[in-house]
């Protein structure tokens, strides 16, 4: 799983390296997505009809819009040289000042704070190439100053997130009420902790979009024209 997720991440910055064959032509204006999502909002599915979206809108020659989610991790692990057995350490807010600590003493693995600034490195080159929907890991505050990035935050109620949960994750209600609570409390702790950024903070995004309102169809399309709308 980890080398296939690393493949597609190796193919598309492959891709976007290969100079164009025509000189003449004009220069691709590239842009980026990122997505901040509350637990349970579909995040994935609106990501992947927004990039199918956007390569039928803005097509590039030979380069695939592509989402970084978990492969995103694969990618900073290959960036950084760092074994593969990392990445059980990788999601937003895992490690913990314990296992830094011994990290710290016993040289097991990167403490947090590294790994960190990493990921942030590994995130700005992928949304400086461009082409890429960057979901989490406060892709929107690493980004924050490339303008041809757009951010948005999906949001839903509680009750709908645990519903989806349980529907597409084959969770009970209580492992999916358990799920979607700890999982805010980590991503909310992750960028105050390492970022000191509030990630409910309205300013921080293009779009906040109601996932129980919105289908992911029409959320896809609302951010896409927003995308491409950027620095036009």
């Amino acid at each position: 799983m980890i080398n296939a997720s690393l493949d597609r991440c190796l193919s598309f910055v492959n891709s976007q390296s290969v100079p164009s064959a025509k000189a003449a032509a004009p220069v691709q204006v590239r842009r980026a997505v990122t997505i901040s999502r509350q637990a349970g909002c579909g995040a994935v599915h609106v990501a992947e009809k927004l990039a199918n979206y956007l390569q039928q809108q803005a097509p590039v020659p030979g380069v695939s819009w592509t989402i970084f989610d978990r492969e995103l991790m694969d990618k900073v692990l290959a960036d950084h040289k760092l074994p593969k057995y990392l990445a059980k350490f990788l999601p937003e807010d895992r490690a913990s000042q314990i296992e830094d600590t011994l990290a710290d003493i016993f040289g097991v693995h990167p403490p947090t704070h590294t790994m960190i600034k990493q990921t942030a490195e590994t995130l700005l080159q992928l949304a400086e190439l461009g082409g890429v929907i960057l979901i989490g890991r406060a892709g929107n505050i690493v980004t924050s100053k490339l303008p041809h990035v757009l951010h948005v935050r999906l949001v839903a109620p509680l009750e709908d997130r645990i519903e989806r949960i349980c529907h597409d994750d084959h969770k009970t209600p209580d492992e999916a009420r358990k799920f979607c609570l700890e999982e805010e409390q980590a991503r909310a702790r992750y960028l105050k902790t390492y970022f000191n950024a509030d990630i409910n903070d309205p300013l921080h995004y293009h779009l906040i979009i109601n996932t129980s309102r919105v289908s992911p169809h029409h959320a896809a399309q609302l951010i896409a024209d927003a995308t491409l709308s950027l620095n036009s």
